[in-house]
């Protein structure tokens, strides 16, 4: 009850500081705390921010981020009383923040700035989709570390062994051997010229006859099939393909303003 009772004083008591302070500060503030304002406007933007986050407007949430925003400033108050605000680790904890708010702006500002236009989408859509275009291979592979241990896989592939049973058995590449050594299907772009080179020199049900060596080791490949790739429209990439292209853009601000900086 009296713990009710101080709350209710307390609120009531700000609510007259505010009415003394005549009615453009009632206009201005969310509040005054020890005469130091709580600008309306910053609890306008917390409530918009909160709106990002799918948390509806309402008069409560309001009168929520008011309550702690007041109880902040209290305790800053405080804390500046006691003098924290001049120890290193406070001043340098709130140096990094301003750093990382004023860098976060300049971003964000660069990014709404330079959003690609229709023709530079169109022009880098083209670029991907003629990489993708074409045809696709579904090979699988055996990776050994020696040319006599791919020499051996190829002799017991001679004899009717089944590739997955020796990929599984003996490749050395963790990624596909529990999978029989399948790579699924990729565009020869994304292997070593060597490995791309082989397989695209083999027809469907073949397997190389002697080793393909590359920096990994040495592979046995079989080609198990091909298709011809067809690239998603631009419609269905196009937000993300505007993502990657202002990120390249911001990439490429950032080591300029780096490199023109003067640092000793």
């Amino acid at each position: 009850m009296l713990k009710n009772s101080l709350k209710t004083a307390a609120v009531a008591g700000l609510i007259a500081a505010a009415a003394l302070a005549g009615p453009a500060a009632l206009a201005q503030n969310a509040a005054l705390v020890n005469g130091q304002s709580i600008p309306s406007e910053l609890v306008d933007f917390i409530v918009k921010e909160q709106g990002k986050r799918g948390q509806a407007p309402s008069p409560e949430l309001r009168a929520a981020i008011r309550q702690e925003l007041i109880k902040q400033e209290v305790l800053k108050q405080e804390a500046l009383k006691k003098g924290l605000n001049s120890k290193a680790e406070v001043k340098y904890q709130v140096q990094m923040m301003n750093q990382a708010i004023l860098a976060n702006a300049l971003r964000e500002d660069f990014l709404k700035a330079n959003k690609p236009t229709d023709a530079e989408l169109q022009a880098q859509y083209k670029k991907i989709a003629d990489m993708m275009g074409g045809s696709e291979y579904r090979a699988s592979h055996i990776l050994v570390p020696s040319e006599d241990a791919a020499k051996a896989i190829i002799a017991k592939l001679d004899k009717g062994a089944k590739f997955a049973d020796l990929a599984k058995a003996e490749s050395k590449d963790p990624g596909s051997a529990p999978n029989g050594g399948d790579l699924d299907w990729a565009n020869p772009n994304s292997f070593v010229p060597e490995f791309s080179q082989a397989m695209v020199g083999l027809k469907k049900g073949e397997y190389t006859k002697a080793p393909v060596k590359s920096q990994f080791g040495y592979h046995v490949i079989l080609l198990a099939d091909t298709r011809q790739a067809t690239p998603p429209a631009l419609d269905q990439v196009r937000e993300q393909l505007e993502q990657r292209m202002v990120e390249e853009k911001w990439e490429a601000y950032q080591e300029k303003l780096i490199s023109g900086a003067k640092v000793k």
